[in-house]
């Protein structure tokens, strides 16, 4: 299966995050899965005239293209013209030479927020009119166009994230080159279900802290931050705290708040990304599937049955108080 990887409004990010992924050769895996990069800006040696000889060969047929992944955000500015950022040695905009090669493309594969839905380029004031492929922000459409499909039959896929996960990418085009991928694999903002399926909420190490709404008040302590740190982890689609970063690592297991960044629009929550916005002293965004009364009565409950062991650890940054040791066996 013949990848194509193009890099447009962006860090570069989610091209670092798949070259952390924890195996010991990231292309080698790709070749055993038999995915064949053709060409990426970053990793490829070639460049200039090649790079533009491969590019007319795909686009003339004369080379498959199976997959075009996208990494970054699309930038329509100034005025629409896309000449904000041209392909270098064509004087053509980027969102041109994209538009062309998602028409030949098997599948198009939005990798990292920026891609698929703006983003932080798309941040503020948007002075670049940057956009996704198939979404601005929440909003279908992008530079694409809400309703299309690629040969394949398949809207474009957007491994969200920010950077994405490796095992994100690698699952999804491992599952395209072995013909397991198909529309039920994709959930309503197009996102691989293998991952958007879950929440970061799941597996967190703070759960325990979280059932008894016991909060950290600071950024060292071990309680949850939902109340006061601003962690969305209960709203943010993503398994990244069962699929750990690097076998090990997550946001949340670092210390830092869920920042929802697999979502739309998470680059201007409206609140510093610190901060848990509050109505009459209650969290404005709860979890998904919960009503407010229903959290607002669990909460109360549930503080009131706090263990002395687990709201003396909840502000401390180290357990200072161990679970009682039993003398008698468990029952």
């Amino acid at each position: 299966m013949n990848v194509l990887w193009l890099q447009s409004g962006g860090c570069g990010g989610c091209s670092m995050s798949l070259l952390n992924a924890d195996t010991a050769d990231v292309m080698q895996q790709w070749r055993s899965a038999g995915l064949n990069l053709l060409w990426h800006p970053s990793l490829s040696i070639e460049s200039g005239t090649d790079v533009l000889a491969l590019l007319d060969d795909l686009l003339q047929g004369r080379t498959r293209l199976d997959v075009l992944c996208v990494e970054g955000s699309l930038l329509r500015g100034p005025n629409g013209s896309g000449r904000f950022h041209l392909l270098a040695g064509t004087q053509q905009p980027m969102i041109e030479w994209v538009r062309r090669l998602a028409g030949v493309a098997g599948h198009v594969a939005a990798v990292g927020s920026c891609a698929a839905w703006g983003g932080i380029t798309a941040a503020g004031l948007n002075p670049t009119d940057a956009c996704g492929l198939q979404y601005d922000d929440d909003r279908p459409g992008g530079l694409l166009g809400a309703g299309f499909r690629a040969s394949g039959g398949l809207p474009v896929i957007n491994i969200a994230g920010c950077p994405t996960h490796p095992g994100w990418v690698m699952d999804t085009l491992m599952a395209l080159a072995a013909g397991l991928f198909s529309a039920g694999d994709l959930d309503p903002l197009n996102r691989p279900r293998f991952y958007a399926d879950q929440l970061v909420h799941h597996g967190c190490t703070r759960n325990e802290f979280y059932e008894f709404k016991a909060s950290a008040e600071k950024p060292s302590d071990l309680g949850c931050m939902m109340e006061h740190m601003g962690c969305k982890g209960t709203q943010a689609h993503a398994d990244c705290n069962t699929r750990l970063w690097n076998g090990e690592g997550s946001c949340t297991r670092g210390g830092y708040a869920c920042i929802s960044c697999t979502e739309p629009g998470f680059q201007d929550p409206g609140h510093a990304f610190h901060a848990t916005p509050k109505l009459a002293g209650i969290p404005i965004g709860l979890p998904t599937d919960m009503p407010k009364a229903w959290f607002v009565a669990l909460a109360s409950l549930s503080k009131s049955a706090t263990p002395k062991r687990v709201k003396n650890n909840a502000t401390a940054d180290h357990i200072v108080v161990a679970p009682v040791v039993r003398r008698t066996r468990l029952k």
